[in-house]
């Protein structure tokens, strides 16, 4: 079993992390609740199902700086439904909120994973993401949603509101906030980009001031879209970079502030892209948020 203070590192069990004290609750939801769509034993093993060039060093520092922080007072994960609403619907005892928490005050993002919606990739599609944009000072939050696209949908703009609710508990701004999301968590964050949270139950909210999209086929947009920043690898036989590049210049064509990625070599899923042609895409778009924040 894993000693209670050392640190994880890569031939630390997976299960192990899962049953942590400092995850006691909610540990289970950092890997996919569905034992089918991942395999491994340890962090170095994990696999997960459509993803690619997985980092074991990521997965690593992920989890260490969750107990760390944990460990340290500070609250790293939030239910966004109620006991109440998990009782009639226990399919949202699988939801939830990570925060990767960054300065008191500064501007939100959430982070959502892909998995075709069967599952969520976290490990490799939200958690990376999050944990660079807190060490950026923003405050970052990766959506734990359930199966399906609605759903998800629902959860994301449950968790908007859920995040808006109680903003000056969690101390973030919540002016040109963004979405996140690859895959299929990119699908959920250009929905609640092109219909508002209040299309899937979350009320009137402000949209965000930009959409972060990785890897995701989609087609549809809207005029009234946020500013859109998309990337993709040449190689991906999910995601179509020709797919992804027309729907971003039909956008631009609407007056749509876009900006567009296509990393040679890369197929589907590669998350920071650490070590591929990829590396670094996060700060292009971050930037490009920060642009949107100045106007």
């Amino acid at each position: 079993m894993q000693n209670k203070t050392e640190p994880f590192t890569r031939n630390t069990k997976i299960e192990d992390v899962i049953n942590a004290p400092s995850f006691d609750g909610f540990g289970r939801l950092l890997f996919p609740t569905d034992e089918y769509y991942y395999s491994g034993d340890t962090l170095e093993e994990l696999q997960l199902t459509y993803y690619s060039h997985i980092d074991p060093d990521e997965t690593v520092e992920i989890v260490n700086t969750l107990r760390e922080r944990a460990a340290d007072g500070q609250t790293i994960f939030y239910d966004i439904y109620t006991d109440e609403e998990k009782a009639a619907d226990p399919a949202k005892e699988d939801t939830g909120l990570f925060f990767f928490k960054g300065v008191p005050g500064e501007k939100f993002a959430i982070c959502n994973a892909g998995g075709a919606f069967a599952y969520v990739g976290a490990m490799q599609d939200s958690f990376p993401h999050a944990l660079e944009l807190s060490q950026k000072g923003y405050n970052a939050f990766a959506l734990i949603y359930h199966p399906g696209a609605q759903t998800a949908c629902e959860d994301l703009a449950r968790a908007i509101r859920f995040i808006f609710d109680h903003a000056d508990e969690l101390e973030v701004d919540t002016d040109c906030y963004s979405l996140w999301g690859g895959s299929a968590g990119a699908r959920m964050a250009a929905w609640l980009g092109s219909y508002g949270a209040e299309a899937f139950g979350g009320g009137d909210l402000p949209r965000p001031g930009a959409v972060i999209m990785q890897y995701t086929g989609l087609s549809e947009y809207s005029e009234s879209d946020p500013p859109t920043y998309a990337c993709v690898g040449d190689r991906d036989g999910i995601a179509n970079w020709q797919v992804m590049q027309a729907r971003l210049g039909a956008m631009q064509q609407a007056g749509i502030d876009t900006e567009f990625h296509v990393y040679s070599g890369l197929g589907h899923g590669f998350g920071l892209g650490t070590g591929t042609s990829a590396e670094g895409w996060i700060n292009d778009a971050v930037a490009f948020w920060e642009k949107q924040m100045k106007k």
